[in-house]
């Protein structure tokens, strides 16, 4: 036979007809084995639960300056692992400026950021940016607790949509309004994403207590729809909020924020005083037990009965007095005394 030749970049020949069956010599047609075990074979996969496409395509870059501590390290693992459409990168260097990360979200062509920044290795702080333009806002993490440290009973699947539920003063003050945005924009999953699960079963939650902002996550669970917390949990406090992404000018400044460094300051004055404080009342019980206490005045009436004693006359001996000599004790004597002081008895 010869072959069929086909031409360069035309479609190829259609598909491949059935041969005919066979007449055997009772009469009856045998089928193609081949096309049995390929119909055999044929798995119905289900239509998918959205054929949407993926438009909002935000990427948030979450990554952070050297000198952390392993919990933020763990931290920033759980937000990736919460968030699907998160991004991860190398430790950024101390001597880099911060207008620098915005140069490393375009380049990891990321619209919204992340950033830690730890300081003397004690405090953490958090910046939240719009790149490359803006707004921003810089907070102080506090209490930070992770997934594995906290081992809560809650469990979510991973990659799922989150619930944002928001505490109503978000909406009363205008700086809360503008970070509950910032928030919406960068803990939201975009719909349709490729790494995202079309369920929505936990629950981001933001509430503002004591001028701090508390996050919590947690499970809905579909019974009874009651709450599970997962983790992890943490306080923002807020510092600054800036006009453009990692500086810019000030749009709005806490003036309930007060530093770490002052914190400690006041600890420390707190304990000094303290201990002055201590030190004030030994001394002053000291001086009060030197201070020479005040006899009272001679009473005229104590020696009117009071008879004179007679005058003893003095004798001078002008013989040294003889020595006195000791008696001499027997050898049982001295052993009997010598066992009762053993004893304890003597």
């Amino acid at each position: 036979m010869s072959a069929v030749k086909r031409k360069r970049g035309g479609k190829g020949t259609g598909p491949k007809k059935a041969k005919k069956g066979k007449f055997v010599e009772n009469g009856e047609q045998r089928e193609n084995l081949a096309t049995q075990q390929e119909q055999a074979t044929i798995i119905s996969v289900p239509r998918p639960v959205s054929q949407g496409k993926w438009k909002n395509k935000e990427r948030v870059l979450i990554f952070s300056s050297r000198g952390i501590n392993f919990r933020t390290r763990h931290l920033m693992q759980d937000l990736r692992t919460m968030m699907p459409h998160a991004k991860a990168d190398t430790k950024m260097d101390r001597k880099d400026k911060l207008f620098v990360v915005n140069e490393v979200c375009e380049i990891k062509n990321c619209n919204k950021c992340l950033f830690f920044e730890a300081k003397k290795k004690k405090d953490l702080y958090m910046w939240v940016s719009n790149t490359p333009h803006g707004p921003s806002a810089k907070f102080l993490v506090q209490n930070v607790h992770t997934l594995a440290e906290l081992k809560m009973t809650g469990n979510c699947l991973k990659g799922s949509r989150p619930l944002l539920s928001f505490d109503p003063k978000f909406d009363a003050e205008p700086q809360y309004a503008l970070l509950k945005e910032l928030f919406i924009q960068i803990f939201s999953t975009p719909q349709y994403h490729p790494k995202s699960q079309p369920f929505v079963d936990h629950v981001f939650t933001f509430t503002i207590m004591d001028n701090r902002i508390w996050f919590r996550n947690y499970q809905i669970i579909e019974e009874d729809a009651s709450l599970v917390e997962i983790g992890p949990r943490f306080v923002l406090n807020l510092i600054k909020i800036f006009q453009g992404s990692f500086g810019g000018p000030t749009l709005y400044e806490n003036p309930h924020f007060q530093s770490p460094n002052t914190y400690r300051r006041m600890v420390r004055q707190a304990m000094a005083s303290k201990q002055k404080e201590k030190q004030l009342v030994k001394e002053i019980r000291l001086e009060k037990r030197k201070e020479v206490k005040e006899l009272p005045t001679a009473d005229v009436t104590e020696d009117v009965f009071v008879t004179p004693a007679e005058e003893k006359p003095v004798e001078v001996e002008l013989e040294a007095p003889a020595p006195e000599r000791k008696k001499k004790l027997k050898l049982t004597e001295l052993k009997r005394r010598t066992w009762l002081k053993r004893k304890g008895l003597r």
